[in-house]
Parts: structure tokens; C-alpha cells; sequence
């Protein structure tokens, strides 16, 4: 059985999915007693804390893939939530299991955040529309996740796994209206306005933190790409517009 924390996340329902009956959703809420053998474990570090992963590993776990980022080799945004990845790394290759690290860049469904706007009318206002990220599609993480936890060949590797294309925040905008037949136009406000709304949407102070530290880079720099998508599940990764078309309904 493979184990599956954040199983209700973006990648780890795609994993749940793809692995159908083979897998048990695990929160940090779920009883220990629950699963009585594991064979590997998806570790999200913002779903599950690492004591979990010595406990899956008394039950019979051989390895365990863990959900980092990209931020852990291209340090962008604040610092504290690069520690936090790298604290998750440490962790899996102390556990005693075989390991694989897959440092993503930001997932297509972060978009989902515009979806408001974009039903209400077509502007969508945000702060660094010049920010560029190979955002990658977390259904082509959670395949990766899969092939890393059935195949020990993966042992011990290191994977930056982004998107095909560099795209600006604008040029993200543009391909959601495509896919919905608008003409969405990205209207530039400022960091700290776009901070207070986010606040005032309800969302926890790190969330815009996170987020805006690291577009603030991101606008200076485009963040990194990388063609080991491809390459692991030999076919191309998904680009930003095929994700769009899939979602389309949740921006109508």
C-alpha cells in the first residue's frame, strides 16, 4: 500500500487517482492504527510531519518521494519557506528509506487563485504581471510522484520538474481567456494592494508572503525550466494552455 499525505491536495488526489486501490490517503489528522503495512510514502511537508515517515517506515516502507520546490536549488521569495523544504529534504534522507526529491516550480492550479476576478469580468488585478515561472501541471507531478514510488530506480535522485514554457503572469491571463473565449486583461496594482486583498479574502498572512516574495524575484529573473518531465514519463509535460482548457469551467 502506498501512502499518500495531502491526499486531498492538488498532486496528491492526482496520485490517489493514478493509483487507484494500491493507495490510502493519510492527513494529519488520521489515526496511526489505520494502515497496517505501507510500501512507500508521497511526504507532503505541509500535510504531514516527518515523525510520520519513521512510523511508515516500521510498517514495511522501502521509500518514500517527497514534495519540494524548486525555491530548495533556485532560492527565491523569503527565506523561511525555503527552510521549510529543505527541512523536509533533510528529514527523508535521515528516515532510512530510499528517497527521491521532486522540486517543483509553481502548479498551473495556483491560476485557480484568478478565478474570481475572472467570472466576475475581464480584468484580472495583480501585482509583477512580468513575472515569469515554467509553471508546471500538478497532474505531471503526481505521474512522476507515481513512477518514483513504484520504480526503485529513482533511488536517491534529485528532480527539478517544471513546466514547458516561461510564462509571464500576463501572458498566464491571456491563455485563460483563450480557453474561455474572452479577453482578459491583467491590471497591474501594487504589492502591498495586492497583499490586502488577499488578506481580505480571507487568506492567512503566509499565503501572501509566499507568493509575492518570490514574484518580486521571478520579475527580475525568470525562474528556472527544466525538460525532465519529458524525459521521466516520456511524453511532453503539459504546457499552461492544455491546463486552461482542462479547467476551463472553473474561470466561467
Amino acid at each position: 500500500m502506498m501512502l499518500i499525505t495531502g491526499a486531498t491536495g492538488n498532486v496528491g488526489r492526482e496520485a490517489m487517482r493514478l493509483l487507484g486501490d494500491r493507495a490510502v490517503g493519510l492527513s494529519r489528522a488520521t489515526p496511526l492504527g489505520t494502515v497496517a503495512h505501507v510500501e512507500g510514502v508521497l511526504y507532503s511537508p505541509r500535510a504531514a510531519t516527518p515523525e510520520r515517515l519513521a512510523w511508515a517506515a516500521e510498517r514495511g516502507a522501502k521509500r518514500v518521494v517527497v514534495l519540494s520546490a524548486a525555491t530548495v536549488s533556485h532560492p527565491v521569495g523569503d527565506p523561511r519557506f525555503i527552510a521549510e523544504f529543505t527541512a523536509a529534504e533533510a528529514a527523508a534522507r535521515r528516515s532510512g528509506l530510499e528517497w527521491t526529491i521532486l522540486r517543483s516550480t509553481d502548479y498551473a492550479a495556483n491560476a485557480l487563485a484568478w478565478a474570481p476576478q475572472l467570472r466576475r469580468g475581464g480584468v484580472v488585478r495583480g501585482a509583477y504581471p512580468g513575472a515569469v515561472t515554467s509553471t508546471v501541471d500538478e497532474r505531471d507531478v503526481a505521474a512522476v510522484a507515481v513512477r518514483a514510488l513504484l520504480d526503485p530506480a529513482h533511488a536517491g535522485r534529485t528532480y527539478l520538474l517544471t513546466g514547458p514554457q516561461p510564462l509571464t503572469q500576463a501572458e498566464k491571463v491571456r491563455e485563460l481567456g483563450r480557453a474561455t473565449g474572452r479577453e482578459p486583461a491583467f491590471a497591474e496594482i501594487t504589492p502591498e494592494q495586492a497583499r490586502q486583498g488577499m488578506l481580505a479574502a480571507g487568506l492567512p498572512a503566509e499565503i501572501p508572503d509566499r507568493l509575492l516574495g518570490s514574484l518580486a524575484d521571478y520579475a527580475r529573473a525568470p525562474g528556472p525550466s527544466s525538460t525532465t518531465v519529458a524525459e521521466l514519463l516520456g511524453r511532453p509535460a503539459r504546457t499552461f494552455g492544455e491546463w486552461a482548457d482542462d479547467h476551463r469551467a472553473a474561470f466561467l
